[in-house]
């Protein structure tokens, strides 16, 4: 949608546009980061308005610049913040129903679900957390961040780190819910991240209680 209205504004048919990665439908996107190369003289300003009035409501271009020539929205990124919020209350939220996975029953303990994500901080193998059919040649990943807190009715689990592997932070979230239910312990999650074997992780959360908080470069765009 977006390469399509940048075609329409630039007349450029060739023109193509690159992210800073996929995510999953259904999956939010807060801190998107996208690049594209144009022979137009449109301001960046001009393509900040122009966007948002032929953007449909649902997505929304916050801010507009100008990059180095080499500067690729992928391959430059240092890292990302993921953020998954949980509804852990009986009655759901017809406001909030495509924005939190909603767990009725029994009430989660956050702080069995904070025990249990520190054996994933830092650097290890992630195998145990990456879908069956994902392709990437390296299952090393390395979380700077991996927060479980309470937020009124919802917990927030914010996920930080130099790269993902596909629905990672949706498995990691997974096995959290399952130590928050009593069914995992810390230990049991350090032996599932040791043993790189799936099946013994948690679920796969739902793709809707999913945002791209922020993609980070380094030195700044």
């Amino acid at each position: 949608m977006l390469e399509e209205k940048l075609i329409e504004m630039t007349r450029e048919a060739g023109l193509r546009v690159v992210g800073a990665g996929r995510t999953d439908a259904g999956v939010h996107a807060l801190g998107q980061v996208a690049a594209f190369r144009t022979q137009t003289r449109i301001p960046t300003l001009g393509f900040l308005r122009g966007l948002n009035s032929l953007l449909p409501r649902d997505i929304a271009i916050l801010a507009c610049d100008e990059v180095a020539p080499d500067f690729d929205p992928r391959r430059s990124a240092r890292g990302k913040l993921y953020r998954y919020r949980i509804l852990n209350r009986p009655a759901r939220s017809a406001l909030r129903e495509r924005f939190v996975w909603h767990l009725p029953a029994p009430p989660l303990s956050v702080a069995a679900m904070a025990a249990a994500a520190a054996p994933l901080y830092g650097r290890h193998d992630f195998a145990a957390f990456r879908a069956a059919d994902c392709e990437r040649q390296t299952t090393i990943r390395t979380l700077s961040r991996l927060d479980v807190a309470p937020h009124g009715d919802e917990i927030v689990i914010d996920v930080a780190g130099d790269a993902f592997l596909k629905n990672m932070v949706r498995i990691i979230v997974g096995t959290l819910v399952a130590a928050g239910r009593g069914e995992l312990s810390p230990a049991d999650v350090a032996r599932i991240r040791d043993q790189r074997d799936r099946t013994r992780a948690g679920m796969t959360a739902p793709a809707h209680g999913l945002y791209l908080v922020e993609v980070f470069y380094e030195p700044a765009l």
